[in-house]
């Protein structure tokens, strides 16, 4: 019996997925008229790495040592997007009076050329209208929904690459 775990199945769940969430991040915006916030664009940035890295691993369809060449950045870009959306579901937990001030919008700071390191710790540190909720699914909103997504492939990308070593292992 064949193990569905093997070959380029993960590979493939894992880029439809973020094609997927990506393409609904975008009806959002364009068109349901949700502005997406700093942190929002960078967890999309999470999804677009990953995404990018599992059609190259479903493409190339490595095999051994060369299934981690694509599994490692996936598991870095999901790690991106852990930090990133943890940091909004937080954001989105404090008290109205407890929220940062927000500092100039991601859209003005690359308009007038700011740093790449500003527009970062910005995103990271002032980013007040992150706190706001404009969305929701079954009570939780937008980022922990990604959150809940950015775990779920890093499980499933660590379970591909572990489960394939534990197979090849008890075979020999």
């Amino acid at each position: 019996m064949m193990n569905p775990i093997r070959g380029r199945t993960p590979f493939v769940l894992i880029a439809a997925a973020c094609a997927g969430l990506l393409a609904y991040a975008y009806y959002a915006q364009f068109v349901l008229g949700l502005v997406p916030c700093p942190l929002c664009i960078l967890q999309r940035l999470g999804f677009m790495v990953m995404g990018a890295f599992a059609v190259a691993g479903a493409v190339h369809g490595p095999k051994a040592w060369g299934r981690w060449l694509y599994g490692l950045p996936i598991l870095a870009g999901a790690g991106w997007g852990v930090t990133t959306a943890a940091r909004h579901v937080w954001l989105q937990s404090l008290p109205a009076d407890e929220v940062p001030d927000c500092g100039p919008g991601m859209y003005f700071m690359l308009e007038y050329d700011f740093p790449l390191m500003e527009i970062l710790r910005e995103a990271f540190t002032g980013a007040g209208e992150c706190a706001e909720v404009d969305w929701q699914f079954l009570g939780l909103s937008m980022p922990a929904w990604t959150l809940i997504w950015y775990v779920a492939l890093a499980a499933l990308m660590l379970w591909a690459l572990l489960a394939r070593r534990r197979s090849v292992d008890s075979n020999r």
